[in-house]
């Protein structure tokens, strides 16, 4: 949905949540996810790295982007479209790499 339709109390549905369309919803499906409250403690680059695992692919890091918006909002965020969070996701990495490691295994 988009972020800017999102109301916090309507949310029942995956879809009701901020940039999650049906490609999105399928994805946290294949992750065990059925319902918004299940992003409750998840982590974005678990869900990430675990997508890949699961589909045997390295999806677009935007994915990364995207999960991080769900777990934000799901913890009390606002709202934001999922590119708010590309320079989150990029100076992560960067930290990471700086340190000899990488967040995500194949990052």
């Amino acid at each position: 949905m988009n972020p800017a339709r999102v109301r916090r109390e309507a949310v029942r549905t995956l879809t009701d949540l901020p940039n999650v369309g049906p490609a999105v919803a399928g994805d946290l499906r294949m992750l065990g996810i059925e319902q918004p409250q299940q992003l409750v403690g998840r982590d974005a680059w678990d869900m990430y790295a675990q997508l890949c695992v699961l589909t045997r692919q390295q999806h677009d890091p935007c994915v990364i982007d995207v999960f991080l918006s769900l777990t934000d909002f799901i913890q009390g965020g606002q709202p934001q479209p999922w590119w708010y969070y590309t320079a989150q996701r990029k100076a992560q990495l960067r930290s990471a790499k700086n340190r000899g490691g990488a967040p995500i295994a194949g990052a």
